[in-house]
């Protein structure tokens, strides 16, 4: 079956990068549209940034200007590149397919950003 796989994650002050990596088993995600999603203590899951296969791209107005996603078609993988984190930011990160996600999500990447 389809899984997303979500290496990575950890530690950094407010105002750093970080960049997440989302591997998939079973699809080639430069035919799918492919999300990064967030959930952090106690709210909702949401999504922040998503992907096309034409490269069109939707974001958060949370992460707008700070985040981006990029694809690497070669090593089917979706990338989240953070820059300027801030301690709001502070959640697990997941991948899935945008709008339609698949109800087996993956460990999901811990990101925590201290002020």
């Amino acid at each position: 079956q389809v899984q997303f796989v979500e290496p990575g994650g950890g530690l950094v002050q407010a105002g750093g990068p970080l960049r997440l990596s989302c591997g998939a088993s079973l699809i080639s995600v430069r035919f799918k549209v492919i999300g990064w999603y967030r959930q952090a203590p106690g709210k909702q899951r949401e999504l922040v940034a998503s992907i096309s296969p034409t490269h069109s791209m939707y974001y958060a107005a949370s992460v707008k200007g700070r985040f981006t996603i990029s694809r690497d078609n070669s090593e089917n993988t979706v990338y989240l590149q953070m820059n300027s984190l801030e301690p709001e930011d502070t959640a697990v990160y997941y991948c899935n397919y945008a709008g339609a996600p698949l109800n087996a999500w993956g460990q999901g990447a811990q990101v925590t950003v201290s002020s």
